[in-house]
């Protein structure tokens, strides 16, 4: 006798609607302040002026009912409000939530750093993991910081994402850079130019391509990406007349990545690759260094950018820019790489979570044959 199929087609047309009912819930999104006296609150305002935005998730903003009255005032805006709430599971639809997370703020110095705005980062940042940690949030958007103040509190500390996947115990990780029209993801971050050469080596762009290669399959539903990788050389070394890290180091990387499966190609001459349009052949790029790779996707993508973590356990997004303290409290900072981050949060949390609905169909619909055999009680199985 044959079996097919574990369930009936009604069964199993049931638990399809089940599964995608619960991959269309309203995600549950935190959001952290970031430095009180840069753009973040600012940012945090203008956009959930707009009713539309809070029908999409439910966010949740951590940090302090005290900055957001200051910069409401400030900024002389009347349709902006928010709920006070302790936990993210008490997070109203509809409603921007607040969990309270400094309240000795004394004075907002609009445009500086300052030590209070460390702190204040800091406590936002923390408590948005611990309850990450604790599954109490979907996806998670952290506003901008300034890494000087943080590292006053924390001496290590060199940014969001290597902070975010230390707490979340990511090894395997990535700053990735995405827009509509370009993804850049890095080989090294926050690391000094002195110390870039050292660090590139076979088997760190192997592993940022594995990353960058699962990315754009989970996170943004390609089947093949196409990922291209750049020299760390002038002319991406000149056939190594410029340098050798081209032919004694990348090379074995894209050889190795191509058993596995990856398509990535390279190495690319920056300069040429992206002034020849030729980034727009490409489903994903390996820059080498942030600088190398920051550079043009900031200018092609624009205000579209958003700074998006790849390879950590839940989705994490930013807006591209920093602080800005230049354009605080004055109503001139560009809302739209937060909307975007925004989005972006949403998009990419949704794609995750279809994916997985998709191999559990996947697997729960496979062709299955028992075969009962001549003797009573064999039972064999075979896909």
């Amino acid at each position: 006798m044959d079996y097919k199929e574990k369930y009936s087609e009604k069964d199993q047309d049931r638990d399809r609607e089940k599964d995608q009912t619960r991959s269309r819930k309203k995600i549950r999104l935190g959001i952290t302040l970031g430095d009180i006296g840069g753009i973040g609150p600012e940012l945090v305002i203008r956009a959930f002026q707009e009713p539309s935005l809070r029908e999409l998730f439910t966010p949740v903003v951590y940090g302090s009912s005290r900055v957001l009255n200051f910069y409401r005032k400030a900024l002389s805006v009347e349709k902006f409000s928010y709920t006070p709430i302790q936990l993210p599971s008490q997070a109203q639809f509809k409603k921007v939530n607040l969990i309270e997370t400094t309240t000795k703020i004394d004075h907002i110095e609009v445009g500086m750093a300052t030590e209070i705005g460390g702190q204040a980062a800091l406590d936002s940042l923390d408590l948005a993991i611990e309850h990450i940690n604790k599954g109490e949030l979907d996806a998670l958007v952290t506003l901008p910081l300034d890494k000087s103040t943080v590292a006053h509190f924390r001496p290590d500390f060199i940014g969001h994402t290597d902070y975010l996947a230390n707490a979340l115990n990511a090894k395997d990780y990535m700053m990735f850079m995405i827009s509509d029209d370009i993804k850049v993801g890095l080989v090294t971050g926050h690391v000094p130019l002195k110390d870039v050469s050292a660090k590139i080596n076979t088997a760190a762009i192997l592993a940022k391509l594995r990353i960058m290669n699962h990315s754009l399959k989970l996170d943004f539903t390609l089947q093949k990406p196409k990922i291209a990788v750049l020299g760390l050389n002038p002319h991406a070394g000149d056939h190594g007349l410029l340098g050798k890290e081209e032919g004694a180091v990348i090379v074995p990387a894209l050889q190795a990545a191509e058993k596995e499966g990856i398509v990535a190609l390279g190495p690319y001459s920056p300069d040429g690759f992206f002034a020849s349009g030729a980034f727009t052949r490409f489903d994903g790029i390996l820059a080498l260094y942030h600088d190398q790779g920051l550079i043009p996707f900031k200018m092609l993508a624009g205000y579209s950018g958003v700074n998006f973590t790849a390879g950590l356990p839940i989705v994490r997004t930013s807006p591209d820019h920093g602080v800005a303290y230049d354009l605080a409290g004055k109503n001139e900072a560009v809302v739209d790489s937060f909307l975007n981050a925004l989005y972006s949060a949403e998009d990419i949390f949704r794609n995750r979570t279809d994916n997985a609905v998709l191999m559990k169909n996947s697997l729960k619909n496979k062709s299955i044959k028992i075969d009962l055999g001549e003797e009573e009680g064999v039972v064999t199985m075979e896909e």
